[in-house]
Protein backbone atom coordinates (compact mmCIF):
# COMPACT_ATOMS: atom_id res chain seq x y z
CA UNK A 1 0.00 0.00 0.00
CA UNK A 2 2.31 2.73 -1.43
CA UNK A 3 0.48 5.77 -0.29
CA UNK A 4 -2.37 5.18 2.55
CA UNK A 5 -4.86 7.90 2.86
CA UNK A 6 -6.64 6.36 6.03
CA UNK A 7 -5.65 3.25 8.37
CA UNK A 8 -8.00 1.98 11.03
CA UNK A 9 -5.70 0.38 13.09
CA UNK A 10 -6.76 2.92 16.08
CA UNK A 11 -10.20 4.36 16.69
CA UNK A 12 -9.29 7.99 15.97
CA UNK A 13 -8.98 6.88 12.09
CA UNK A 14 -12.83 6.62 12.24
CA UNK A 15 -13.46 9.86 13.74
CA UNK A 16 -13.54 11.91 10.43
CA UNK A 17 -16.02 9.80 8.96
CA UNK A 18 -19.53 10.57 8.58
CA UNK A 19 -22.38 8.75 7.64
CA UNK A 20 -24.69 10.37 4.65
CA UNK A 21 -27.86 8.40 4.02
CA UNK A 22 -30.32 7.99 2.37
CA UNK A 23 -32.33 9.91 4.91
CA UNK A 24 -31.11 13.39 3.18
CA UNK A 25 -33.99 12.32 0.53
CA UNK A 26 -36.88 11.20 3.15
CA UNK A 27 -35.50 7.43 3.05
CA UNK A 28 -34.65 5.64 6.46
CA UNK A 29 -31.42 3.63 5.65
CA UNK A 30 -28.82 4.18 8.49
CA UNK A 31 -25.13 3.37 8.55
CA UNK A 32 -21.81 4.13 10.93
CA UNK A 33 -18.34 3.39 10.20
CA UNK A 34 -16.42 2.21 13.43
CA UNK A 35 -13.36 1.04 15.32
CA UNK A 36 -13.02 -2.58 15.52
CA UNK A 37 -10.91 -3.40 18.59
CA UNK A 38 -9.36 -6.50 16.37
CA UNK A 39 -8.04 -3.45 14.51
CA UNK A 40 -10.11 -2.42 11.78
CA UNK A 41 -12.80 -0.22 10.39
CA UNK A 42 -16.43 -1.23 10.12
CA UNK A 43 -19.06 0.06 7.97
CA UNK A 44 -22.02 -1.07 8.96
CA UNK A 45 -25.94 -0.49 9.19
CA UNK A 46 -29.11 -1.27 7.15
CA UNK A 47 -30.56 -0.50 3.88
CA UNK A 48 -34.47 -0.08 3.75
CA UNK A 49 -36.18 0.79 0.63
CA UNK A 50 -38.67 2.20 2.17
CA UNK A 51 -39.68 5.90 1.19
CA UNK A 52 -37.85 5.56 -2.09
CA UNK A 53 -34.69 5.03 -0.29
CA UNK A 54 -32.27 2.56 -0.83
CA UNK A 55 -28.78 3.26 0.28
CA UNK A 56 -26.13 4.03 2.99
CA UNK A 57 -23.03 6.05 2.79
CA UNK A 58 -19.90 6.84 4.65
CA UNK A 59 -17.11 9.88 3.33
CA UNK A 60 -14.13 11.43 4.71
CA UNK A 61 -11.74 13.81 3.96
CA UNK A 62 -8.82 12.59 1.97
CA UNK A 63 -5.82 14.31 2.54
CA UNK A 64 -3.17 12.85 -0.78
CA UNK A 65 0.83 13.41 -0.43
CA UNK A 66 2.17 15.25 -3.25
CA UNK A 67 4.25 12.59 -4.07
CA UNK A 68 1.21 10.09 -5.26
CA UNK A 69 0.89 11.99 -8.48
CA UNK A 70 1.43 8.62 -10.44
CA UNK A 71 -1.06 6.65 -8.42
CA UNK A 72 -3.11 4.61 -10.85
CA UNK A 73 -5.44 3.00 -8.67
CA UNK A 74 -7.33 3.26 -5.24
CA UNK A 75 -6.60 0.01 -3.11
CA UNK A 76 -9.21 -1.65 -0.31
CA UNK A 77 -7.77 -3.91 2.06
CA UNK A 78 -11.40 -5.29 2.87
CA UNK A 79 -13.37 -8.13 4.60
CA UNK A 80 -16.90 -8.44 2.95
CA UNK A 81 -20.19 -9.46 3.99
CA UNK A 82 -21.57 -11.06 0.06
CA UNK A 83 -22.73 -7.59 -1.11
CA UNK A 84 -21.43 -5.25 -3.66
CA UNK A 85 -20.38 -1.82 -2.89
CA UNK A 86 -19.38 1.55 -4.31
CA UNK A 87 -16.06 3.45 -3.51
CA UNK A 88 -16.71 7.35 -4.37
CA UNK A 89 -13.91 9.83 -5.38
CA UNK A 90 -14.73 13.21 -4.89
CA UNK A 91 -12.47 16.20 -6.43
CA UNK A 92 -13.66 19.30 -4.17
CA UNK A 93 -14.86 19.23 -0.56
CA UNK A 94 -18.42 20.47 -1.34
CA UNK A 95 -20.83 17.84 -0.25
CA UNK A 96 -23.09 17.83 -3.28
CA UNK A 97 -21.78 17.78 -6.82
CA UNK A 98 -19.99 15.12 -9.08
CA UNK A 99 -18.93 11.97 -7.35
CA UNK A 100 -16.50 9.40 -9.25
CA UNK A 101 -17.57 5.36 -8.56
CA UNK A 102 -16.44 2.15 -8.94
CA UNK A 103 -18.12 -1.17 -8.01
CA UNK A 104 -16.76 -3.85 -5.98
CA UNK A 105 -17.63 -6.96 -4.41
CA UNK A 106 -15.01 -8.78 -1.65
CA UNK A 107 -15.18 -12.22 -1.01
CA UNK A 108 -17.17 -13.06 1.98
CA UNK A 109 -15.58 -13.16 4.89
CA UNK A 110 -11.74 -13.51 3.61
CA UNK A 111 -9.59 -10.51 3.62
CA UNK A 112 -8.49 -9.27 -0.01
CA UNK A 113 -6.81 -6.42 -1.22
CA UNK A 114 -9.15 -4.70 -3.86
CA UNK A 115 -7.58 -2.96 -6.66
CA UNK A 116 -9.69 -0.30 -8.54
CA UNK A 117 -8.13 1.48 -11.14
CA UNK A 118 -8.75 5.56 -11.68
CA UNK A 119 -9.39 5.49 -15.23
CA UNK A 120 -12.37 2.72 -14.63
CA UNK A 121 -14.15 5.15 -12.10
CA UNK A 122 -17.79 6.64 -13.35
CA UNK A 123 -18.63 9.86 -12.64
CA UNK A 124 -22.14 10.22 -11.17
CA UNK A 125 -24.57 12.76 -9.77
CA UNK A 126 -27.09 11.77 -7.22
CA UNK A 127 -26.51 8.48 -8.24
CA UNK A 128 -27.40 9.34 -12.38
CA UNK A 129 -24.75 9.69 -15.27
CA UNK A 130 -23.04 12.72 -15.12
CA UNK A 131 -20.05 13.83 -17.52
CA UNK A 132 -16.57 13.97 -16.30
CA UNK A 133 -13.03 12.59 -16.84
CA UNK A 134 -11.68 10.05 -14.27
CA UNK A 135 -9.69 12.11 -11.42
CA UNK A 136 -6.21 11.83 -10.85
CA UNK A 137 -4.89 10.70 -7.61
CA UNK A 138 -3.70 14.28 -6.67
CA UNK A 139 -7.12 15.88 -7.21
CA UNK A 140 -8.78 13.37 -4.62
CA UNK A 141 -10.17 15.79 -1.94
CA UNK A 142 -13.07 13.21 -0.44
CA UNK A 143 -13.50 9.52 -0.36
CA UNK A 144 -16.90 7.45 0.83
CA UNK A 145 -17.95 3.83 0.34
CA UNK A 146 -21.61 3.51 -0.81
CA UNK A 147 -24.09 0.37 -0.73
CA UNK A 148 -26.73 0.64 -3.05
CA UNK A 149 -27.63 -2.76 -4.48
CA UNK A 150 -31.39 -2.52 -4.22
CA UNK A 151 -31.44 -5.20 -1.59
CA UNK A 152 -32.51 -4.00 1.80
CA UNK A 153 -31.15 -5.69 5.27
CA UNK A 154 -28.14 -5.39 7.28
CA UNK A 155 -24.83 -4.99 5.96
CA UNK A 156 -21.02 -4.63 6.82
CA UNK A 157 -17.78 -4.03 5.13
CA UNK A 158 -14.44 -5.07 7.13
CA UNK A 159 -11.94 -2.10 6.16
CA UNK A 160 -7.69 -2.30 7.34
CA UNK A 161 -6.53 0.23 4.51
CA UNK A 162 -7.80 2.59 1.69
CA UNK A 163 -4.65 3.86 0.09
CA UNK A 164 -3.42 4.80 -3.66
CA UNK A 165 -0.79 3.00 -5.34
CA UNK A 166 -0.17 0.98 -8.98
Amino acid sequence: MKYPLYRFDTPAAVVPWQAIDDRVMGGVSASHMRHDPAGHGVFAGEVSLENNGGFASVRALAEVPETAVGALACLLEVRGDGRRYKFNLRTDGGFDGIAHQASFQPPAGEWAVVRLPLEGFVATWRGRPASAEPPTAVQIKQIGLLIADRQAGPFRLDVRVIALGD
